[in-house]
C-alpha cells in the first residue's frame, strides 16, 4: 500500500482520535468531545494510472481485466464513512502509522486547540510523497479537514485529495459486536 493511500486510510479510520493525539507530541489536542463520532473522508485521485509492461506481461487477461477495472473506479470521486469510539487514551496516541514509519517525515506548521496542520514527505520503495493535512475543530462536536498528497509513478504525477468531515454522535459508544465463530 502506498504511502498516500496508508494516509487516507489512517484518516479515514480515525481522524479523530489520531488528531487530537498529537498532544504526546509537543502539539496542542482538538478540543472536542470524547464518544461515539462518524467520520466522512471523500478522495480524489488524480493522474498517471499506469502499471509497468513487465507487470501486465505476467498477468492473466482475468488478471488485466480486474486491474483495468480498478484503475478506472479509482479515478472518480470515492467516499468512506466510518464511526469510531473516541477516548480519552486515544488523545495521546500518535497520529499513525505513517508517522512511525522512518520512510516519513512530518513537520507541524500550526497545532492550536482549534486547528492544525502539518507537511509530510516519505520516501518508499523509489517513490517520495510530500503532502500538506489540514484539520480544523469547527466546535466540540464538528471536525473538518484537507489532505493534499502528491506522488508519481513512472514518472508520471498523481494527486491524492481528500476531504474530511468528522461529527460527534454520542457520549455513549455502542458496545463491540460479539465475535463470529466460524
Amino acid at each position: 500500500m502506498g504511502i498516500a493511500k496508508r494516509i487516507g486510510v489512517l484518516l479515514g479510520a480515525g481522524v479523530l482520535g489520531c488528531m487530537a493525539g498529537w498532544a504526546a507530541e509537543n502539539l496542542t489536542p482538538l478540543d472536542v468531545k470524547l464518544g461515539y463520532w462518524e467520520t466522512t473522508v471523500t478522495t480524489v485521485r488524480t493522474g498517471a494510472q499506469t502499471v509497468p509492461p513487465e507487470l501486465l506481461e505476467k498477468m492473466t487477461p482475468e488478471q488485466r481485466a480486474r486491474l483495468e477495472e480498478r484503475l478506472k473506479a479509482s479515478q472518480g470521486p470515492q467516499t468512506h464513512v466510518t464511526k469510531r469510539c473516541v477516548t480519552k487514551e486515544d488523545l495521546n496516541k500518535s497520529f499513525g502509522a505513517y508517522v512511525e514509519n522512518p520512510a516519513c517525515k512530518r513537520t507541524i506548521v500550526t497545532s492550536t486547540s482549534s486547528r492544525q496542520e502539518f507537511q509530510i514527505e516519505c520516501t518508499e520503495r523509489g517513490m517520495a510523497s510530500t503532502g500538506t493535512v489540514r484539520v480544523e475543530a469547527i466546535d466540540s462536536e464538528h471536525i473538518t479537514g484537507k489532505t493534499k498528497m502528491s506522488t508519481s509513478r513512472s514518472g508520471q504525477p498523481i494527486t491524492i485529495d481528500m476531504t474530511i468531515s468528522s461529527k460527534w454522535l454520542d457520549a455513549t459508544c455502542p458496545a463491540p459486536e460479539p465475535a463470529v465463530k466460524k
